[in-house]
């Protein structure tokens, strides 16, 4: 039941976000941890869209939440927080920019359909988790470890860049398979706005 209501309030909820939903500062080494409303980003990592009209996906109660992502051919090694909505309408940010977000309303990595992560890049000063996620090539695998121990792995299919503003829904559905969608941002700083212009996702599928 507890996953039921979960998903039916991630249709709810994501049902009008577009690429606004993640709130980082581009500054000299430091980053706003609090997120933004869907018109006032500021961002250096932002999400997708998706509607109500999405398939219904197969409950899944046995999953174990994720704790770590590892991406060897670009050296990720980053612990996973676990990330919902904050007031604004936005999906909440990794407190460390080492760390990477798991939007928890949605699928988790190794459930049917598309679990999305995000992580911080483009840091003046300092590295972040996601800073060489662009070098992700096709066949490329990554690693998803849960609190059992256990991992689930993924290889990259395909990699697309978006507008910012663009909607988007296949990053955060599918009508079939287990996927894991990687978000960053791309793109030229925009300076008086405090975002970058374009939205890079790499599409994986899972190692069965």
């Amino acid at each position: 039941m507890k996953t039921f209501l979960r998903k039916q309030l991630f249709l709810i909820i994501v049902a009008g976000f577009v690429f606004g939903l993640f709130g980082f500062l581009y500054s000299a080494g430091s980053f706003n941890q609090k997120s933004v409303s869907l018109n006032s980003i500021q961002s250096d990592t932002e999400l997708l869209a998706v509607n109500t009209t999405t398939p219904d996906q197969q409950e899944q109660t046995n999953s174990q939440p994720p704790v770590r992502l590892k991406i060897p051919s670009i050296n990720v090694d980053a612990a996973i927080e676990h990330v919902g909505i904050t007031p604004e309408g936005a999906m909440d940010v990794p407190k460390a920019r080492d760390n990477v977000a798991w939007f928890s309303l949605g699928t988790s990595p190794g459930e049917n359909g598309s679990a999305v992560i995000a992580g911080h890049r483009g840091y003046k000063v300092g590295g972040a988790a996601f800073d060489d996620l662009n070098k992700l090539r096709k066949g490329d695998k990554l690693h998803v470890e849960n609190t059992l121990g256990e991992s689930v792995s993924f290889v990259v299919r395909e990699s697309r860049v978006y507008d910012a503003g663009a909607y988007a829904p296949e990053v955060f559905t599918s009508d079939n398979g287990i996927h894991l969608n990687l978000v960053t941002c791309v793109g030229v700083w925009d300076e008086s706005r405090k975002i970058y212009t374009e939205r890079l996702v790499i599409f994986t599928d899972r190692i069965e």
